[in-house]
């Protein structure tokens, strides 16, 4: 069996092909030359950070699946500065178009020491900004870019750090490495 985690760039699609596009863009094919290999779940291509890959297709279903709430931390940055009432309405759930979403462990963190994002995220001067710690056990279409911008902070960019027990550590953007 094999299991890789990569950490995706920016800007690239979570998958090998990218046909029917009139314009030519990044896919896990311009970073990865391991035959066999499919994605275990999806990450937007406007989100970074840690993707798993895997030949074995039992695993993939059991890492996508959201039937098995296998926990996904993602470091994100938001628009503003939430206060009690927007981080406690992340934890209860908070009601999208397709439902409530289930409680997310989050909490305010420093700004983590990153790699910097190409290109940069939009800076305003008058506009402060924040960066929050999400843990979901759910995967719903861009869910937690949705859930923050629910509770009036926007996400700014979007790093998954973690999937189960596996982490993207010091791994470059780019980059990728057998579990």
């Amino acid at each position: 069996m094999t299991l890789l985690l990569f950490n995706k760039p920016y800007d690239v699609l979570s998958q090998f092909t990218d046909r029917g596009s009139p314009t030519k863009r990044a896919t896990l094919s311009d970073y990865i030359d391991v035959p066999g290999v499919y994605p275990a779940g999806r990450l937007d291509r406007d989100s970074e950070g840690l993707l798993l890959l895997t030949d074995d297709g039992r695993l993939q279903a059991r890492i996508a699946d959201p039937r098995f709430k296998l926990a996904k931390t993602y470091l994100v940055q938001v628009e503003g500065e939430p206060g009690i009432e927007a981080l406690s309405a992340l934890r209860r759930g908070v009601d999208l178009k397709d439902g409530l979403t289930r409680p997310a462990d989050v909490e305010r963190i420093d700004e983590p020491a990153l790699w910097p994002r190409d290109p940069p995220i939009r800076f305003r001067a008058s506009v402060p900004d924040c960066w929050l710690r999400v843990t979901i056990r759910e995967g719903r279409n861009r869910q937690v870019r949705r859930m923050t911008a629910a509770v009036g902070h926007p996400t700014l960019r979007l790093v998954r750090w973690q999937i189960g027990d596996w982490t993207l550590g010091d791994l470059a953007p780019g980059a990728y490495r057998s579990a």
